[in-house]
């Protein structure tokens, strides 16, 4: 509904913004900090900002959860990336080090990465370990109803 209005969590400092749908193409910026709300680029997750960021963001968020030293994550970073770029603001596209970040990874249940988890209203909607290409990544969004 253009009309609704959604409660985004500002990367940046976690405050809820209440952005008009209709507006979301707009650039919305933190009522806070003023900073963009979406910048094309994923949101780093922590320990600290992960409930926050995934629980607070009424648009799909989607989570790369990967460690620095894991080829196959450094092979789909840019995958990622581009998705950012591509699908938001209708998607918050956020990335969790799992190395750095134990005790969310825990809660997760990362056994293998690079794992994808889609969210909405802070309940998971889908899981995928492994990395993929732009096309094969989309397909993927579609299919559980993250993107329309």
């Amino acid at each position: 509904m253009p009309d609704e209005a959604l409660e985004i969590a500002c990367p940046h400092c976690l405050a809820v913004n209440r952005v008009p749908a209709a507006r979301l193409e707009q650039q919305p910026k933190c009522g806070r900090c003023g900073k963009l709300l979406f910048d094309g680029h994923p949101a780093p997750l922590t320990d600290a900002n992960f409930s926050s960021l995934v629980g607070r963001t009424r648009v799909p968020v989607v989570v790369d959860c990967w460690a620095a030293w894991c080829g196959p994550c450094r092979a789909f970073a840019p995958v990622f990336e581009q998705a950012s770029r591509q699908f938001e603001p209708h998607v918050r596209f956020a990335k969790l080090d799992t190395d750095n970040n134990p005790s969310t990874s825990a809660m997760l249940g990362i056994r293998s990465i690079p794992t994808l988890i889609a969210f909405r209203d802070g309940r998971e909607l889908a899981r995928m370990s492994g990395a993929m290409s732009l096309s094969q990544f989309e397909l993927w969004l579609r299919q559980h109803g993250v993107l329309g």
